[in-house]
Parts: C-alpha cells; structure tokens; sequence
C-alpha cells in the first residue's frame, strides 16, 4: 500500500478533519481542526471534498511519499522545500515518488496544513479520523509513522489561492453568555475597550489571553455549578486572565464565562501567535447568525476563488509529469 512516511515532525503534527459532532452528552468534544477553514482551502486547492490533512502546530517536518501524489499547503504560511526547490503556499504542487518535502516554522499564525490527493486511508474512530488528544483518540505523528494513502482519482495541480485573512489578531465578534451580565457594567465596558496580546500558553483545548494591566473576575466569587461549555466561551478563571475554549475542551465547566466568540472568529482565535493582539467586541444574534451565513458563503465560494500558479518551467522538477501537448494524432485517425 502507497503511503506517506514522516521523516521528521514537528511537536505538534497531528491527522485532523472535522471532528466528532454527536458526542457531547457523553463528555466528548467535537474536535478535529484548529483552522476549519485552511482544510477547506486544502480540498479546494486540490478540487476535492474536504476530508483529512495533516495540522502542523508552529512548525512542520519532512515527508516522503512513495509514489507520485498531489499535495496542497494551506493555513499558516510556512517555508516549504521540495528535494530543495521552494514551494509557494496556498498553493496546491505534484510530488514525485521519492521525493522530500520539507516544512519548516510558521511565518505568520499558528497552524499550516498539509493536503495529499484523496486525503489518508485511515480507519474511522466514533467516525472520524482526526486525532482528539485529550481525549486519548490518535496521537501526535512520530518519525518512522506512515499514513496510507487513499486513491486519487484528482489531476489538479499548480493552482494558488488568496488565503481569508485571520493570521494577525484583530476583532473577535462575541455573544453574551449566561453569566456575563454578573460580571459588573464597568468591566464589561473595559473588556471591549481594551486591547488583550495572545499569551505563549495556549494548545488545542484552549488560548490564554493577557489584559493589558488589571485581570477579570466576578465580585461574588469565581466558581459556579458546572454547565456545559462549548468552544468559544471565554473562561475567567481565578487569575483574572481570560481563556477562549478552542474544539478539543472540556464538556463542562465551572468558571464564569464573560462572552462567547462566534464561530466564524474562531480560525482567526486560533492562528493568533503568542503575543498578538485582541480586542472584543459584543454582537447581537441577529449580527452572529448574518455572520455565520457570510462565513459559509465564503467556505462554498473557495472553490472558484483557485487560480493557476504560473510557475518557471526551468525550476519544475515535476514537469515532465504534466500532460505538455495534448490532441496529437498520428492523422490516420483523421482520414
């Protein structure tokens, strides 16, 4: 069976789709990808249904297949080599059989994914296949693992993409939750005053963000009866530095929450490096739901956003590859 061996990885590369929707009253959360919409990217760079992709936290690996097979780089940019010629980013290429990618440290944001034609033949797990590591589901990638890879009945290759902008910070659009207004008027006021820098704690369950002077807190004490909590909340816990909950939380928790991100912010919560900034700012329904409309909208038009990636013909080591001429006949068809 043709596979990808993982020659060397990173800290934090792990298999990732869209997670396990349906688990949560057994104390599952739904997981899969920090970024949804760089998987969405990878599937339209490579004309396919979104499936799996490698996710590569802060710094990628080296990868080797043993036959030919298409791949596409997307989320956070990051240097890529293949046998030492420069790949672009969000961009989908050929690899040769043999051939060495090499993916070094992010550039901007947090989380770069890697994409193969017809994803990975991977058995499914409460049916999916990414890895929910809190929970004990799959597990980081080792050097010397190899993933199978699934037929591709694909032939798209060298085209580019215009990536949604989330890799800087910025604006997070949130929704009240059920204790935001215990919190006092006045500091709910300066929560969407101030400015908050993304601390260097942070991981696949949740991202700690640091105020710039003093912390948050209810004047009633900190603790509450535990309540379902989703990813999203934005956790107080007892020193005052908020925690937004990313899709491989808790179920339950019990720390007053002084907000919810939208979904459709979330990408952009997870691709904030340590020491980006972000400011808050409360929605109402109707605002979230509109923007949840536009982020969809978005994902399905990705697929017609893709565009050719011209490339020098003299720095192809894959040119060969392509189909060069097409139509030629030996004429006696034509007679």
């Amino acid at each position: 069976m043709s596979g990808l061996e993982v020659l060397q990885a990173g800290p934090g590369v792990t298999v990732q789709d869209m997670g396990r929707p349906g688990y949560l009253a057994l104390g599952l959360s739904r997981g899969g990808a920090a970024d949804r919409i760089a998987l969405a990217e990878g599937a339209a760079l490579l004309r396919q249904p979104v499936g799996t992709a490698l996710e590569l936290a802060g710094f990628g690996g080296r990868f080797r297949a043993d036959v030919p097979c298409r791949i596409a780089l997307s989320g956070a940019p990051m240097r890529a080599t293949l046998d030492g010629a420069p790949l672009v980013w969000n961009a989908s290429h050929q690899m040769p059989a043999g051939a060495v990618l090499d993916i070094g440290g992010a550039q901007a944001g947090v989380y770069g994914y890697l994409t193969v034609g017809g994803g990975f033949d991977l058995s499914e797990a409460l049916g999916a296949r990414s890895a929910h590591l809190s929970a004990g589901l799959g597990a980081v990638l080792q050097a010397g693992d190899v993933l199978p890879l699934a037929q591709d009945g694909g032939r798209t290759v060298g085209q580019v993409l215009d990536p949604v902008a989330r890799f800087d910070g910025g604006e997070l659009r949130v929704l009240p939750s059920l204790q935001t207004t215990m919190f006092p008027e006045e500091m709910r006021a300066r929560f969407t005053q101030e400015v908050f820098r993304r601390d260097s704690r942070g991981n696949r369950m949740g991202i700690r963000i640091l105020p710039p002077e003093e912390g948050y807190g209810l004047t009633s004490g900190q603790s509450i009866v535990s309540e379902v909590i989703t990813p999203g909340d934005i956790q107080i816990p007892g020193d005052g530095a908020p925690y937004i909950l990313m899709y491989e939380c808790q179920t339950t928790g019990g720390y007053p929450r002084i907000g919810t991100v939208i979904p459709a912010d979330l990408p952009r919560v997870a691709q904030a490096a340590p020491g980006a900034e972000l400011r808050f700012r409360f929605v109402t329904r109707d605002e979230a739901l509109e923007a949840e409309a536009g982020y969809r909208r978005r994902l399905e038009a990705l697929p017609g956003t893709v565009r050719p990636l011209i490339r020098d013909p003299a720095q192809m080591p894959d040119l060969l590859s392509y189909s060069l001429i097409s139509g030629v006949t030996a004429g006696e068809e034509l007679s």
